[in-house]
């Protein structure tokens, strides 16, 4: 077999009106069971990932958001075949690659690729920079035109890394380059689809920026497809055409970038939103709440019954408790699983909610207010103990 040239399998400009999905999930599972005893008998299982449903349009980035533990890097280790699903499917392209093994799952690494969360486990510290970019035309026996050091060199520069250090070793970089180092490798043969994994999670913010920047440059520039996994909001929404939320391994609303930040429709959605601080000095003293979810997460070993969020959500009512929501669409390009949406007619009317539902969370003061309030008393205190025959001015320390 005669070896291929990168350039000869170079990416058309994908169209995000394609009929197609690029992937498509369907019902996906992943369930880890717990062993014990000496005969290593399953006694129970980490339901991780409970039956996912979604699919992604090429060209598109879908973003993931959720709380640590609701199943967002499981998810995507399951699509990019690094894990084995316990049950569901996953196509690209058409094509089952559900239960692929590692031969024939070897020519769709080519078009499926990863960056990994931290950017110093994700890299061999005793091999060359230009050693790890250039594995993946190893593994796959390619030989790029002009030898593999000049397609690694121009990927270092695609990245906005210097070529000239084809020869030094991760620890010689920062974090956010180490990061770039990652994201050259995923980008070496050129895939159809990224899925980042918490790409900037493990950075300073002042190096986050430039790093999301550089995803969104490279989309426009090689036609990609993102799924991008993040518990930051703000980051999400700035990248994203489509997000997908989830809690505790299910998706509870998948809607459209502006749909989900001006309307949304789960209560979980909403009290996520409302943790978004809106670093705007215009809105200093602009009444706003911040809902304050109380207790934790439940377990994925035995997650609750009916909705997985009943037990933390405010408009909880019987029917939650006992009958699961399905993920159905209440408005154009807006899905959500709820019982009793917001921003939707309710969907079982005429329940009453829970009495130890109206207790699942706290409705915060805002912080500007908070400190201008706490401000306020202290100055007020202060005036009372100044003494009248005394200058104000010298009571200040």
């Amino acid at each position: 077999m005669s070896e291929k040239s990168v350039a000869d399998t170079a990416i058309p400009k994908q169209s995000s009106d394609s009929p197609e999905p690029l992937l498509r999930v369907e019902n996906l599972v992943k369930h880890f069971p717990i062993k014990k005893g000496l005969l290593q008998r399953q006694v129970a299982a980490v339901k991780a990932v409970d039956g996912l449903s979604f699919d992604v349009r090429p060209g598109e980035t879908l973003g993931v958001v959720g709380e640590s533990g609701c199943g967002k890097s499981t998810m995507g280790r399951l699509i990019t075949r690094l894990l084995e699903p316990t049950g569901g499917r996953v196509e690209f392209q058409g094509k089952d690659i559900t239960h692929l093994g590692v031969s024939a799952m070897r020519p769709m690494r080519r078009d499926v690729q990863m960056i990994f969360q931290d950017p110093y486990s994700s890299l061999n510290p005793r091999h060359t920079v230009g050693t790890i970019v250039s594995a993946p035309f190893k593994l796959q026996g390619v030989n790029p035109e002009g030898g593999v050091k000049k397609e690694v060199q121009r990927l270092l520069s695609l990245v906005g890394l210097n070529p000239e250090h084809y020869n030094r070793y991760p620890h010689e970089f920062s974090g956010g380059q180490r990061q770039r180092i990652g994201i050259a490798r995923a980008l070496a043969l050129k895939p159809k689809l990224v899925v980042a994994d918490e790409p900037v999670s493990a950075l300073d913010v002042s190096i986050q920026a430039q790093v999301v920047n550089l995803l969104d440059d490279l989309q426009d520039e090689l036609g990609l497809t993102y799924v991008i996994i993040a518990h930051d909001l703000s980051v999400i929404r700035h990248v994203s055409d489509r997000i997908a939320v989830m809690y505790l391994g299910k998706i509870v609303e998948l809607a459209d970038r502006k749909s989900l930040y001006s309307a949304p429709m789960h209560p979980y959605t909403k009290a996520l939103m409302s943790a978004v601080p809106v670093p705007d000095p215009r809105r200093r003293g602009v009444k706003s709440e911040r809902i304050l979810l109380k207790g934790d997460v439940p377990s994925p070993i035995s997650p609750p019954s009916g909705c997985r969020f009943h037990t933390r959500c405010w408009k909880a009512t019987e029917v939650c408790k006992t009958k699961e929501p399905e993920l159905i669409a209440l408005k154009p390009g807006q899905q959500v699983a709820c019982h009793h949406p917001e921003n939707a007619p309710d969907q079982v009317p005429g329940e009453s909610v829970l009495a130890e539902a109206r207790e699942s969370i706290e409705l915060a003061a805002p912080a500007v207010e908070a400190e201008a309030a706490e401000a306020a008393g202290e100055a007020a205190v202060a005036e009372a103990e100044v003494p009248e025959d005394r200058p104000q001015e010298s009571t200040e320390q």
